[in-house]
């Protein structure tokens, strides 16, 4: 179930379904997209597909755990992604910590108060809408770069855009070396988000 208004999406990854529904809830009254998922690899899928505004997973999920999941996140997107970590029975110290270390937001233990929930969510995407409009500036792009960016957005790989632009897959990795450079972007996939925020191909 999708949930839909203008603050973006908020991805309900795994957990037990009173919860999901309890988030969902809570996030619906606040004026959230909302979409629940099952696994780690739909909700990277989800990412993927359109840049969420933040991310609750829970510990224990079916194919990873969420720790992992934050941290698959962090390798594609950076900090453009806030990502919540979310259980009832890991919520020692030492988890806190270490769901922290490797990047999260924030760490929610269950049962939890959802006008808490939602005041946490809403104050994280602030601060990195605000973090991100104070470097939203569009890099200056040559044709040929404008072209690969293009086509990487629409999905191609390194072989594919070669193949279109009629030039080498070696060209096409430096023209991708110097859009990750003029985007602080750590991945393709942050890339394309970073671009897609700075309405490239509108």
């Amino acid at each position: 179930m999708v949930r839909q208004t203008r603050s973006g999406t908020v991805l309900v990854v795994g957990g037990d379904s009173t919860s999901r529904q309890r988030a969902m809830s809570a996030l619906d009254r606040a004026g959230y997209w909302s979409r629940e998922l099952d696994s780690g690899a739909d909700a990277l899928a989800a990412a993927e597909e359109e840049l969420p505004a933040l991310v609750l997973t829970e510990l224990q999920l079916r194919d990873m755990t969420g720790y992992e999941l934050c941290h698959q996140l962090r390798q594609a997107y950076g900090e453009l992604l806030p990502v919540f970590l979310m259980s009832a029975e890991r919520t020692e110290s030492m988890d806190r910590v270490a769901g922290l270390m490797i990047g999260a937001d924030d760490f929610i233990v269950k049962p939890f108060d959802g006008d808490e929930l939602v005041a946490r969510v809403r104050r994280t995407i602030e601060r990195t809408s605000a973090r991100s409009a104070t470097s939203t500036s569009t890099p200056e792009l040559t044709p040929r770069e404008r072209d690969v960016l293009v086509l990487l957005a629409d999905g191609d790989d390194q072989q594919a855009i070669a193949e279109k632009l009629a030039i080498s897959p070696k060209t096409v990795a430096t023209h991708i070396q110097h859009l990750l450079g003029k985007f602080d972007a750590h991945s393709r996939a942050q890339l394309v988000a970073l671009a897609y925020k700075r309405s490239l191909f509108d």
